[in-house]
C-alpha cells in the first residue's frame, strides 16, 4: 500500500514518491542543548522515530539526520552563567539527551551532526548568499534579505507585506527589513567565535539546518520534519536560504507535529508544569509514555496529564495480557484459531500507518484485535502452537514500527504491578501478607476482619478479587 504524507506546505496528503527511487532522505530538527529534555521533545522525537521506524518497515533505504544545535544565544547565555565554556555545557546535555531517549526506545539517527563541527560549510554557503545578492553584511554581521527572496512565507501562508506591518523583532539598525534575519553573528565579548571574511563570529540558527541537511542529504530532500512551532520563522528561512543557494526546491514533503499541553494549559516553566522526560521516567514506564504520545495522530495536539498516563499504562497492560494469555492457555486446538483475526489486524496496520503514519488508527486496531482474542478465548479456552508464533509475529510488527511490546509479558506485567504500588504507597510484601491475613480470616469464618482488610485496602487504592485460582488484586 503506497504512503500518503500530509504536506504542511500543499496543506493536503499526497502519495509519497522519493526522488530517488527507494533511497528516502530525511531531516528533522533536533534539540537545542542548553537543557533538559521535556515532554514536547519527547513527542517530536517519538513522532519521526516511529515514521522512520515505518519507512524502513516498508523496505526504503532511510538516511536520518538529525542535528544538535550546539552553539546558540541561550547555550551561551547559560554557559556564562554557569562560568563554563559552551563546549562544556553543550557536551553535558547531548549526553543527558541520549540517557533520556535510551530510556524512550528512540534509535539513533544514522547521522547526527553538531553545528559546531560545520563552521567552514556553513561560511561557504553564506558567501554563495552575498555572491548572488541574497545576502549583505552589516558592522561584521551577515543578513538574509527578505524581499529578495521570492518565494518568502510560501510554507506558513503569511505574506511579507503583512509580516512586515505587524512585525515585532528585535531594534537592529543594521537591517534593512526588520523580517531579515542573520546568516553570521559578529560575536560579542564573552561568546565563541571562528574567523571568517565578515568578522570573528559564529552562526546564525537558521543557517546551520540549511547546511548540515544539503551537506549529508543534497540540495533537495524528501522529508524535513519538526515541531509546528518551526514552522515560522526557522522552516521558512531554511527554505529561503536553501532554494535561493542552490536553485532548486529544498524539500519535497514538510512534515510537523501538534504541540503538548499539560492538564490543557500550555507547558511553561512559569506554571510550574514544566516537565522533563527524566521526571517522568520515575512515574511511567517508558513504553506508556511511547503508547500516551503515539495515542493521537501526530498533527494534532495532546494533553498530557496523570489521568492519561493512567489510560496509556490500562491499556497497554491489557495488550500485555492477552499475549501471555495466549502464551498460558493449552495448546490443544487442532488448527489454527487466531489465522484469520491476526491477518486482518496486519492489514489494517499497514493501512493505518501508509495513511500519514495514523498511529492513534493503528493502537486503535491493537485494542480491536485483543477483544477479539480475548472473545476467542473467553469461548474456548485453547489455541494451537501456529497461534503462538502467528500472535508473536503481529507483536513483532507493533514493536518494530510502534516500538512497544517489546518486554517479555510476565515481567512487563510484575513490574507494572511495583509501579503501582509505588504510587500508592505500599510495597507488594505488605500487601501480600494482608491478602494471606484475609485469606486466614474467610478459612475460620472471621467474616468482620476479612471485611476489614477488603475495606482498608480499597481505600488505599487496591480492588480484591475472590476467585478459583486465589485472590486477585488490581489498582481502583
Amino acid at each position: 500500500m503506497a504512503i500518503e504524507i500530509f504536506n504542511t506546505q500543499n496543506r493536503r496528503k499526497q502519495e509519497f514518491i522519493p526522488l530517488k527511487g527507494s533511497k528516502v532522505g530525511m531531516y528533522v530538527c533536533g534539540v537545542t542543548v542548553y537543557d533538559m529534555c521535556h515532554i514536547g521533545h519527547a513527542r517530536s522525537m517519538i513522532v519521526f522515530d516511529v515514521i522512520a521506524r515505518y519507512l524502513r518497515h516498508k523496505g526504503y533505504d532511510l538516511t536520518y539526520v538529525r542535528n544538535f544545535t550546539d552553539v546558540d544565544d541561550k547555550i551561551i547565555a547559560r554557559a556564562n552563567k554557569e562560568g563554563v565554556s559552551y563546549k562544556a555545557l553543550s557536551e553535558k546535555y547531548i549526553h543527558e539527551f541520549y540517557t533520556d531517549m535510551g530510556y524512550l526506545g528512540i534509535e539513533k539517527a544514522d547521522v547526527e551532526p553538531k553545528a559546531s563541527e560545520h563552521i567552514p560549510q556553513i561560511i561557504d554557503m553564506v558567501k554563495a548568499l552575498m555572491d548572488k545578492s541574497y545576502a549583505y553584511e552589516a558592522n561584521g554581521s551577515v543578513y538574509f534579505s527578505v524581499e529578495r527572496f521570492k518565494g518568502y512565507g510560501k510554507l506558513s501562508g503569511r505574506k511579507i507585506d503583512d509580516m512586515i506591518a505587524g512585525a515585532r523583532v528585535e531594534v537592529d539598525n543594521s537591517k534593512r527589513n526588520p523580517l531579515d534575519f542573520a546568516l553570521w553573528k559578529k560575536s560579542k565579548p564573552g561568546e565563541p567565535w571562528w574567523d571568517s571574511p565578515w568578522s570573528r563570529g559564529r552562526p546564525g540558527w537558521h543557517i546551520e539546518c540549511s547546511v548540515m541537511s544539503t551537506h549529508y542529504l543534497g540540495p533537495t530532500l524528501d522529508i524535513h520534519g519538526g515541531g509546528k512551532d518551526l514552522i515560522f520563522p526557522h522552516h521558512e528561512n531554511e527554505i529561503a536560504q536553501s532554494e535561493a543557494t542552490y536553485d532548486v526546491p529544498f524539500v519535497r514533503y514538510w512534515i510537523h507535529n501538534g504541540f503538548v499541553t499539560i492538564n490543557n494549559d500550555k507547558m511553561s516553566k512559569s506554571l510550574g508544569n514544566f516537565l522533563t522526560i527524566r521526571e517522568l521516567s520515575k512515574e511511567a514506564h517508558p513504553e506508556v509514555l511511547r503508547l500516551l504520545l503515539l495515542s493521537r495522530h501526530y498533527r494534532s495536539p495532546i494533553d498530557f496529564s496523570m489521568d492519561t498516563i493512567k489510560d496509556a499504562r490500562a491499556g497497554l497492560t491489557r495488550f500485555y495480557e492477552m499475549l501471555l494469555r495466549v502464551h498460558n492457555v493449552p495448546k490443544n486446538a487442532t488448527k489454527p484459531r487466531l489465522s484469520g483475526i491476526v491477518s486482518g489486524f496486519r492489514e489494517k496496520l499497514d493501512e493505518a500507518m501508509s495513511d500519514d503514519f495514523n498511529t492513534a488508527r493503528a493502537i486503535a486496531h491493537i485494542h480491536e484485535l485483543t477483544t477479539e482474542v480475548n472473545k476467542l478465548l473467553d469461548a474456548r479456552p485453547e489455541v494451537a502452537q501456529a497461534d503462538v508464533e502467528t500472535i508473536e509475529s503481529a507483536m513483532g510488527e507493533v514493536r518494530d514500527i510502534l516500538g512497544i511490546m517489546k518486554e517479555d509479558p510476565v515481567k512487563f506485567l510484575e513490574s507494572m504491578k511495583h509501579r503501582g504500588l509505588d504510587e500508592i504507597g505500599i510495597d507488594l510484601a505488605e500487601l501480600e501478607d494482608l491478602i494471606r491475613q484475609r485469606e486466614q480470616a474467610r478459612k475460620v469464618k472471621d467474616f468482620k476482619k476479612a471485611d476489614s482488610i477488603r475495606d482498608e485496602l480499597k481505600a488505599r487504592g487496591i480492588a480484591l478479587k475472590d476467585t478459583p485460582d486465589g485472590t486477585l488484586w488490581e489498582r481502583i
